[in-house]
């Protein structure tokens, strides 16, 4: 397997690799450090995981050169693994805001929400926009949720979720930049600073679930 000539595809697949390396540092975090392990918590490693896996598979995907049924085949295992990751996500902040007994029945309808949207994308290259909407409204939601939470304190770590949620929205909104290109000791285009920012987006959440 070949490493793929570009620069700025090497710069992104690296990035990709340093963004699986966060997630599934933070599962760790998550799994060591929390005082009693629970389901809130698998949600959120869960969600990570999937994160990582994702990026792990963007890494091989950008930074190889591969035939051109298996760059179909990892990109739809990127969007699969992200698209489920926003659902359980979505969950995870169901939790938080209303309980355990309304995560349960969130679930079901969000993992086919993310299966469904996943499915959509992929009925034509350009409906993948649809995948960058569910993510934003994901996240906007996210975000109010946890602000309110953060001012009314009726969950420990809120303001660190808030904040983590925040860096991730300013990731959603570079992503889409086509024209977005620098070089920084290395050739830089959207995608490898969007999983640099990301990254930052999920310490900060790792740090707010460990307080609670």
């Amino acid at each position: 397997m070949k490493i793929i000539p570009n620069l700025t595809e090497r710069t992104t697949a690296a990035t990709d690799v340093i963004l699986s390396a966060v997630a599934a540092g933070v599962v760790i975090y998550l799994q060591l450090l929390t005082r009693d392990p629970s389901w809130r918590i698998s949600l959120w490693s869960w969600s990570f995981g999937l994160i990582a896996l994702s990026a792990g598979c963007g890494a091989i995907y950008h930074g190889c050169s591969l035939a051109d049924r298996l760059r179909r085949v990892l990109w739809q295992a990127i969007t699969v693994c992200m698209g489920l990751a926003i659902s359980l996500f979505l969950v995870a902040v169901v939790h938080d805001a209303d309980g355990p007994q309304s995560a349960q029945h969130a679930l079901p309808i969000m993992l086919t929400a993310g299966v469904a949207v996943f499915a959509f994308s992929r009925v034509r290259p350009g409906l993948f926009a649809v995948f960058i909407i569910y993510e934003a409204a994901a996240l906007l939601i996210a975000f109010v949720f946890y602000i309110w939470m953060a001012a009314s304190g009726t969950v420990k770590g809120a303001e660190w979720m808030a904040a983590g949620i925040a860096v991730s929205l300013v990731a959603a909104a570079i992503q889409p930049i086509k024209r977005l290109r620098f070089a920084l000791l290395w050739e830089f285009d959207r995608n490898g600073l969007f999983h640099l920012v990301q990254g930052v987006g999920l310490v900060l959440l790792g740090v707010g679930l460990v307080q609670t």
